[in-house]
């Protein structure tokens, strides 16, 4: 008679943590200043861009990709030559945040770490 009832709650158990872990791997956070992009394995990214909160994809097919959307700094140090053949050591800082709605084609044609590269040689051609 008790061994029924513990199988029997051994078998609910189970069912509950199953249902549990799909049930979490459904959900995932957008912290506050972020936003998040969505892979999908079928149709690729998506061009729907996700606001900050608690969200709901399919398991194992969708992926989210989050971005950070605050203004960082970022600092470029630079040495190069002016025009009479001094060197000149320069540090740009700029501060830039992406454009929300442009985060999957960024994500498709740069990745997740963009930065600013074309910026050193800007620098660069405006001292000499």
């Amino acid at each position: 008679m008790a061994a029924k009832v513990f199988e029997s709650i051994g078998k609910f158990g189970l069912t509950l943590a199953l249902a549990g872990h799909v049930v979490n791997s459904a959900l995932y956070n957008v912290d506050a200043g972020h936003r998040a992009a969505i892979f999908d394995r079928f149709r690729g990214v998506q061009d729907i861009v996700v606001g900050e909160g608690t969200h709901f994809l399919i398991p194992w097919v969708q992926k989210p990709i989050i971005f950070d959307c605050r203004s960082r700094p970022w600092n470029v140090p630079v040495i190069t030559g002016s025009k009479d053949l001094q060197n000149v050591s320069i540090t740009l800082r700029i501060l830039f945040p992406p454009v929300a709605s442009q985060l999957p084609s960024i994500y498709t044609s740069i990745g997740e770490d963009y930065d600013l590269s074309i910026t050193t040689e800007i620098l660069k051609s405006v001292v000499a």
